[in-house]
């Protein structure tokens, strides 16, 4: 970093020093973080657009609170790498979501300014709440300050918190950072005025003193509170926060820092739960972004000039463009099909779904468990959902998958993104675990496509079915296999031989077949393509076990209690004593980097599968022949 290009900010080591900057300066401080926002994430990638967003608020956020010791709390890591910048990581921006770099998202092992962990939405309100409640108990004077997205504010959880915060006294700040929802009225001159009232010392106190006078004349207060509450709400949307206990200020403009800052201070002293309503726009301040938010809000490499994407290799449809087109190809045919989001309509391909079948797509916002159990409502009445989400994004409806669907065995297609490793949004988002949690379940349909092709076939078997269906599919692009226009049902648990060899078999389940196969070239190993995990294929893993000498599981997902575990079921079931190799994700979570690297790193390689399997094969234990257990 220069100090000409960037003459605030390089002098900014930690938020210490941005404190003792005049106020007058801040603009431009906000200007050159903004701009080195851009510089950077054009190099590496990562969330542009809604960071551009709270560049104004996260240099308020830290020159108002007295950051490390109050705590701020940002709901996922779209809004905080301003706050990364800010606090002593600037110059480690290069290394963002890289191997050894910094973490997408606030991160509590990275940095004491990270004071919670983040990476799913909506978590902010409950995490601030119990650290105010701590803070209260342990009779310190830090201020807590929670930052919540608007998309954030649609899930439940962040309502529950309110609703709790609401009800205590503990010093909590919750910001909505609103840049899409159409909860607020025009913003300018008078909204900020009515803020800077509205959160000061006069307006305060006469507030507070009139509750401790009127509260004993119950008629009177409840009068009295009642025309507080028409004149704010004249004025501003607050009533709804004011119901949940919350003193509602705003909304503002918040990119306009001296009435941040001002409101900020005054918000800071007040006591019990607080609510500040910002107004900001996505991708402020860089053109190509504030054109397309969406398409800004993560991008790849990219020239800063032009806003234009730098080429990547690759070729072929990535599995998300895959079931995006399946869907469509399978709405055309079944007007009773409806698709169902959390949210993600970008990232899980159902842009051109959304805009030919507008009338069977439905975007639920960011409420999971919500999207499981309507998904579960419309099957009961003969409508066919198809529920689009993301592995780690399932666990939290994990509880209404189990109850609603899968007990009453209704037809819901779960379609898996982000199975496995996910590369640079590390752990918080890697589906290391759906294999794990799905196939103890009752009634469900677990299967795991090893190509494009395979995946439309198994979306298409999965829909058929009378009961719960997933497919699960990985991050990117496929192999490259031609993905036929036909749409054909394949045979419930029924696994296929596509490599016949010597003494080893390798069982893989799903993307890890094409670095499988090249291990088992090397190995002269059979190799069968499972395709469900549930049920497994149990035929064919008898079979598999009489003419080999060592069973190879192999899967993108935990062992534990993984496809791995269910051959081993399997045999077990059968009676069938045979030596077991089970690879697979360890057990630890696996930090974020370039997703081949970390594939390896983990074993699932072509040439760390061959190395597992001639360790094995030198092992004692691996008998000649199986031992049949009568």
């Amino acid at each position: 970093m220069t100090t000409d290009k960037y003459p605030l900010l390089s002098q900014i080591d930690d938020p210490s020093d941005l404190r003792e900057l005049k106020e007058s300066e801040l603009t431009s401080l906000a200007d050159e973080a903004r701009q080195f926002l851009i510089e950077t994430v054009s190099k590496t990638g990562g969330h542009l657009a809604a960071n551009l967003g709270t560049v104004e608020l996260s240099v308020a956020l830290h020159y108002v609170y007295e950051t490390p010791h109050d705590q701020l709390v940002w709901d996922v890591g779209h809004q905080s790498y301003i706050h990364k910048i800010l606090t002593g990581r600037r110059d480690a921006m290069s290394t963002i979501r890289q191997e050894g770099g910094l973490a997408g998202f606030p991160k509590r092992s990275e940095s004491n300014y990270d004071s919670f962990g983040v990476g799913h939405s909506s978590t902010s309100i409950s995490a601030a709440l119990g650290m105010a409640i701590a803070s209260k108990q342990t009779g310190s004077d830090k201020r807590v300050c929670a930052i919540i997205g608007d998309g954030a504010m649609t899930a439940g959880m962040a309502f529950e918190a309110l609703n709790h915060a609401g009800d205590l006294d503990a010093n909590l700040l919750v910001i909505l950072n609103d840049n899409d929802m159409s909860i607020s009225p025009n913003v300018g001159g008078l909204s900020n005025y009515l803020a800077r009232v509205l959160s000061g010392k006069v307006y305060s106190g006469m507030r507070e003193g009139s509750k401790k006078v009127l509260s004993t004349i119950p008629p009177v207060w409840e009068l009295a509170r009642r025309a507080e509450e028409h004149v704010k709400g004249m004025v501003v949307p607050g009533t709804l926060f004011e119901e949940l206990g919350f003193n509602y200020i705003g909304p503002i403009d918040g990119h306009d820092l001296p009435t941040l800052i001002k409101t900020l201070r005054n918000m800071r002293k007040l006591p019990g739960p607080q609510f500040l309503h910002i107004i900001t726009q996505k991708g402020k301040g860089y053109a190509p972004a504030e054109d397309n938010p969406c398409g800004f809000h993560g991008v790849s490499k990219f020239d800063p000039e032009s806003g234009e994407a730098l080429s990547t290799s690759g070729s072929g449809p990535s599995y998300t463009q895959v079931f995006g087109e399946w869907l469509c190809d399978m709405a055309k045919q079944d007007p009773t099909l409806i698709g169902i989001t959390p949210a993600m309509r970008e990232g899980s391909g159902m842009v051109q779904f959304a805009e030919q079948f507008p009338e069977q797509y439905i975007d639920v916002g960011i409420a999971e468990q919500h999207s499981i159990t309507l998904a579960a409502g419309l099957a009961c009445e003969g409508i066919k959902p198809v529920v689009a989400i993301y592995s780690t994004f399932l666990q939290r409806g994990y509880d209404q998958l189990i109850h609603d669907v899968a007990i009453q065995n209704l037809p819901v297609l779960f379609a898996i993104d982000r199975a496995g490793l996910v590369g640079p949004d590390g752990p918080t988002h890697a589906g290391m675990f759906d294999l794990s949690y799905l196939r103890c379940i009752p009634n469900m349909i677990v299967m795991t496509p090893t190509d494009e092709d395979e995946c439309r076939q198994m979306l298409y078997t999965g829909y058929q079915h009378k009961g719960p269906a997933a497919v699960r599919y990985p991050r990117g692009a496929g192999i490259g296999a031609k993905v036929n226009s036909a749409m054909t049902q394949l045979p419930l648990g029924r696994g296929i031989i596509t490599r016949q060899g010597q003494r080893v078999a390798l069982l893989v389940f799903g993307s890890p077949l094409a670095e499988a196969s090249i291990a088992a070239e090397s190995l002269d190993a059979s190799v069968a393509n499972m395709r469900f995990v549930k049920p497994i294929d149990d035929a064919l893993i008898a079979k598999l076990a009489a003419s080999h000498d060592l069973l190879v599981s192999i899967e993108e997902n935990v062992v534990a209690g993984g496809a791995g575990s269910a051959v081993h079921e399997s045999l077990t079931a059968q009676g069938i004593t045979i030596p077991l190799l089970q690879l697979g994700l360890p057990d630890k979570f696996v930090d974020h980097g370039d997703r081949d690297a970390l594939l390896s790193a983990c074993g699932l390689d072509s040439s760390a599968i061959i190395r597992a399997v001639e360790r094995r094969l030198e092992d004692a234990d691996c008998v000649p022949q199986p031992v049949r257990v009568k």
